[in-house]
């Protein structure tokens, strides 16, 4: 077994962006998303069509997310004008403006499965200690915030209050776009509405937007709170622990890696998040301690594990579902 710091040397020569992959990616993927729009938006075409390509719109939208996670990383296209002003852009578009997406990421990635500061840029997980001494109040807010509706309606719970409307009101100044996102986003629904009529509306705006964001939320929460997830105090702590024991590796298919952007090998992007989404399979291969990773799912039975998830039990070394916090 390599030390700490031998694994995280191991995967720095995939941290190295192959330029021409990431304008592909970009550039692709933006193909796909404008064709599934044309497709919506076109007058004449049959409404199941539009349906599919709906649905076919909200997935490639998560793709573009992760396209634009990995710029906010310096993972890709650094030093481009044109893809700085598009993933500026993209990002007012997505709910998720650059100045709080970076600054709330970046600390999550710093405190990933930290105790007590990890809350930051992901969801707040306490102990089951914690928890029973909590008052009614802010028992109900930590309940809210991991409730799976929550979770599931992530474009307003997570995205439009989260990102946007709370990120604002903590701080006008430093977060404008904060208030700029949603603001463009009324004026994007009532222009589709106006001029292209309400069945656009729901296809080819809100429906994207759920099933994107509510996908988002999800992953970003199931990869992190899973039933072998491990959490830790600021002393017991490390960067390495972090990423291979509180980060999985997200089994799926390949077209859903391609939906998601790979992120489901999120262990390895927390190892370093230099790497290109594109790269994350070949580090995976290359680097035999990376598939030792633990694993989660987007299987029902998986995915109803893990949103039963409540709080971490230090005695019992793992996360425990409300039935265990009242009866044990």
């Amino acid at each position: 077994m390599r030390s700490e710091k031998e694994l995280i040397l191991a995967t720095k020569p995939f941290a190295r962006e192959v330029r021409w992959k990431s304008w592909w990616h970009l550039f692709s993927t933006g193909v796909v998303l404008g064709g599934a729009y044309f497709v919506i938006f076109w007058p004449t075409t049959p409404l199941w069509a539009k349906v599919v390509c709906s649905v076919l719109a909200g997935l490639t939208i998560a793709r573009m997310f992760i396209i634009y996670h990995d710029h906010q990383h310096k993972a890709i296209l650094q030093g481009s004008k044109f893809a700085d002003a598009v993933m500026t852009l993209w990002g007012l578009f997505i709910l998720a403006p650059t100045s709080i997406w970076k600054r709330s990421h970046d600390h999550h990635h710093k405190h990933n499965s930290k105790l007590y500061t990890s809350s930051i840029g992901s969801y707040p997980i306490v102990t089951r200690e914690k928890y029973l001494t909590m008052g009614r109040g802010e028992r109900a807010v930590y309940d809210f915030t991991r409730h799976p509706l929550t979770i599931a309606f992530g474009y307003l719970f997570v995205f439009i209050y989260g990102m946007c409307v709370r990120s604002y009101m903590n701080n006008p100044d430093k977060h404008k776009d904060s208030l700029l996102a949603p603001i463009l986003h009324v004026v994007m629904g009532t222009a589709i509405v106006l001029l292209l009529g309400w069945t656009a509306f729901w296809l080819g705006f809100v429906v994207p937007a759920f099933i994107a964001l509510g996908l988002g939320a999800y992953l970003f929460y199931a990869q992190h709170n899973f039933p072998t997830a491990t959490f830790a105090d600021k002393d017991g702590w490390s960067y390495v622990n972090a990423a291979l024991g509180s980060s999985s590796y997200m089994k799926m298919s390949q077209v859903m890696h391609w939906f998601t952007g790979n992120i489901g090998y999120h262990h390895i992007h927390h190892l370093n998040a230099r790497i290109p989404f594109y790269r994350l399979p070949e580090a995976f291969e290359a680097i035999p301690e990376l598939q030792e990773a633990k694993t989660t799912s987007l299987m029902p039975g998986e995915i109803v594990r893990c949103l039963r998830l409540k709080v971490w039990d230090p005695q019992l070394g793992r996360m425990i579902g409300r039935r265990e916090l009242t009866t044990g």
